[in-house]
């Protein structure tokens, strides 16, 4: 187990430092100078040349990734915004909190929908529960976040009242971006559930522990649920990475001061430090997720702990 932990932590290095260089390379390649942005339309030529002298700017391409590795993996800092000149650094710890908070609430909610729907499709096979729950679960999975989160804004915020349309002052002002981020994962993991249940229910132990006179109750979520997990679980790990991009959408359309709305500003005004901090560390926080997914799979599955266990053996045989 040790072994496969450290190669997948091996296996981050070339990955963050390709999604750096990917990311660097489209902000050097993006047209717009954010020095005039800086400067605004006043500024003479000389004095726009003297702030990229002063920022780098002018340096070659080479040169700029280079330093801006050192800042980042030596010195950990993800520099200085043009607009605000606040750190960057600063400013993601300060705004990532509600990130990660709309990210693990969908997550939560999704899978707390989608199990038992998909429980309930695969246990009615070809009934009209099992149809009107795939058919809701494609429909969810084909909707656009984006365009549910407004149709959640109409009729809760605006036509009822219930519910605020922007900010965070309390708790209801995350009800209405968790669940629709929420959605297209819980359709997902219903899916996923009920295609896993339906291989598991048709096994003889299944058949066997009916046959004890056992409730059908336990037999389904005592038995079933329970072997059937490990690809629920690789399911509901993803999501939990990529609920992080789709909090960026729902913070930028209820106006929540995370990092969607903190990367949008920035692309807007060519910030190239705020995108480039942001998409950087939004990366890996994406991976750690993955990372965090494999090692729990991993002692969920006994399949890959007796793989690393017989390739140990194998190696202690030819040592002796």
């Amino acid at each position: 187990m040790v072994r496969f932990i450290l190669k997948r932590i091996l296996w981050l290095i070339p990955i963050i430092l390709g999604v750096t260089f990917f990311v660097f390379t489209i902000m050097y390649f993006t047209p717009g100078d954010p020095v005039r942005l800086m400067l605004g339309a006043n500024a003479t030529e000389q004095q726009i040349q003297m702030q990229r002298d002063a920022l780098g700017l002018n340096d070659p391409f080479l040169v700029r990734f280079v330093n801006y590795l050192k800042e980042v993996f030596v010195n950990f800092d993800f520099g200085t915004s043009y607009q605000t000149k606040q750190s960057v650094t600063e400013q993601i710890f300060l705004r990532f909190p509600y990130t990660l908070r709309i990210a693990l609430i969908s997550v939560f909610l999704a899978a707390l929908i989608g199990i038992p729907v998909g429980v309930l499709a695969a246990t009615h096979q070809y009934s009209w529960k099992d149809n009107l729950s795939m058919f809701g679960s494609l429909f969810c999975v084909s909707m656009p976040s984006f365009w549910f989160a407004l149709i959640l804004v109409m009729i809760f915020a605006q036509k009822l009242g219930w519910l605020p349309s922007s900010g965070i002052k309390s708790w209801t002002g995350y009800i209405l971006p968790c669940v629709s981020c929420a959605l297209g994962g819980a359709a997902g993991i219903a899916r996923q559930t009920r295609s896993s249940m339906l291989e598991v229910i048709r096994q003889d132990y299944i058949t066997t522990a009916r046959a004890k006179g056992q409730k059908e109750v336990k037999v389904i979520y005592g038995h079933a649920l329970k072997n059937a997990l490990i690809p629920i679980i690789m399911t509901i790990g993803n999501m939990i990475g990529a609920s992080l991009g789709g909090a960026l959408i729902a913070e930028t359309i209820f106006s929540i001061p995370g990092m969607g709305v903190f990367m949008m500003n920035g692309i807007a005004q060519r910030d190239y430090p705020v995108v480039q901090g942001g998409v950087l560390f939004i990366s890996v926080c994406f991976c750690l997720c993955m990372l965090l997914v494999d090692i729990v799979f991993a002692f969920v599955d006994p399949r890959i702990r007796s793989q690393y266990k017989s390739a140990n053996k194998k190696r202690k045989r030819k040592g002796i």
